[in-house]
């Protein structure tokens, strides 16, 4: 880190509260501690930003024990124990509905990225721009080879492991562990630095394309192209179990490298394309196909007209100087609660100025 600065010790995560949040949806019909639906079977659980499930590696560190393990072998894949039916799971279901979540204590760390993140950024980038054709492994590494500024989340373990015996087996062990054990990142890139970069001229002529209004179109134009050399395309992608108080540590770690990059970079160019005055998102959000015929006390949701499935992104919203949404390709979820709600792209425009006031914000929010 520049200037000897640190990053924050490991967290603790997974509270009883967070864990019944993530799997609130799938403990009447899954055992706990299963590993979350990936893209294909994502209809039994709402998603973070289209999120994809952790790797199955996590999945196992987080089952109660390995005779469980030896028990579920013969039951079929993962994503067959997601819609297994009928009267051989009628008693499974019986005795798991009366099992309590179990809390799992795991510490998690942030880290400086780094090439050997690939896979793990890469799956995280995989629906960044829905199902557009573009260059995603280019993007994964322009967001890897920024080291000063971005954060990358894994168990604090991994990273342990990774440095125990000699030279090969710490060769062997990057290369079959890291690519894996991302379970958050998030970085912020200059759009007018990286303009030249394939990843980035994709991802202008993608959003040109979906912008639908003429107005906001010639705004978006503006930051893409005129004011490029100050607008930073700020990334945050998670998994759907990645532990909600880390959230404000991860945009406070991004935000004060961002600030530190201004003072600690070597050249003064390097220095000067951290200096930010527009920040631009594009995130996922869940709107309403049409208003409720009546309101339903037992379910709130319902009557929501917009959901996000990154909390914090209802903050950059509320602070966003404009914004705009586009339908996405992707399927839709198939749960019940979720059948009148349509996912959506959301791309908003946030002033370097609202900074502040989005930290104290999403503090507020998680520490309630």
């Amino acid at each position: 880190m520049p200037g000897g600065r640190k990053r924050p010790a490991p967290f603790a995560g997974f509270s009883p509260f967070a864990r019944s949040l993530i799997f609130s949806a799938a403990t009447s019909s899954c055992p706990k501690s299963r590993p979350l639906p990936d893209a294909s079977t994502a209809a039994e659980t709402p998603r973070q930003d289209d999120m994809p499930r952790p790797p199955s590696k996590r999945a196992k560190r987080a089952e109660p024990s390995s005779d469980e393990v030896e028990d579920r072998g013969s039951s079929g894949s993962e994503e067959e124990s997601f819609s297994t039916s009928g009267s051989d799971s009628d008693s499974d279901d019986g005795e798991e509905s009366s099992e309590e979540l179990e809390t799992v204590q795991a510490d998690f760390a942030f880290f400086d990225p780094k090439p050997s993140d690939f896979h793990g950024a890469r799956l995280l980038l995989k629906t960044y721009l829905d199902s557009k054709p573009w260059d995603l492994t280019g993007f994964a590494d322009l967001i890897l080879a920024q080291t000063t500024v971005g954060t990358v989340v894994k168990l604090a373990d991994d990273e342990e492991e990774e440095g125990e015996g000699n030279g090969v087996q710490k060769a062997n062990s990057s290369t079959n562990n890291d690519d894996d054990d991302l379970f958050g990142l998030i970085s912020v890139l200059n759009l007018g630095q990286h303009a030249e970069q394939k990843c980035i001229r994709d991802l202008k002529e993608y959003l040109l394309d979906v912008c639908p209004d003429k107005g906001t179109k010639k705004q978006l134009r503006s930051l893409l192209e005129e004011k490029a050399s100050s607008v930073g395309l700020l990334v945050c992608r998670r998994f759907v179990n990645f532990p909600y108080e880390l959230v404000p540590k991860l945009y406070d770690a991004l935000f004060d490298e961002v600030s530190w990059a201004t003072e600690d970079e070597p050249t003064q160019e390097l220095r000067d394309s951290f200096r930010f005055k527009h920040y631009l998102l594009i995130v996922r959000m869940l709107e309403r196909k049409t208003p409720p015929k009546h309101k339903s006390k037992a379910n709130k949701d319902d009557d929501e007209p917009i959901i996000y499935p990154k909390f914090e992104d209802e903050i950059f919203h509320e602070l966003s100087s404009w914004s705009f949404t586009f339908p996405i390709r992707s399927e839709e979820s198939a749960q019940q609660e979720m059948k009148n709600y349509k996912e959506m792209g959301l791309v908003m425009a946030i002033k370097a100025g609202t900074v502040l006031k989005f930290r104290k914000k999403l503090g507020d929010l998680v520490s309630e």
